[in-house]
């Protein structure tokens, strides 16, 4: 397992954490401030697309090269 692979796997899941926290606050939005609300889901969001970004970084970096 290489270090690439190790956050990517962190990363999601730092996502999953976030989803499940975003859920949580989804069933329980009438008792929670709009303010929070806004707040997280582009955080939730940058969660997401970071560890998009990681991926693909991580695939390319890894990727066999060809020969010329």
């Amino acid at each position: 397992m290489t270090a690439g692979v190790l956050k990517v796997k962190l990363a999601m899941a730092l996502t999953g954490i976030s989803s499940i926290h975003l859920l949580t606050t989804f069933i329980n939005a009438r008792h929670m401030a709009q303010e929070t609300i806004k707040w997280q889901v582009p955080i939730h969001l940058t969660f997401v697309v970071s560890a998009l970004v990681m991926a693909y970084t991580d695939r390319i970096a890894t990727a066999p090269r060809a020969a010329h």
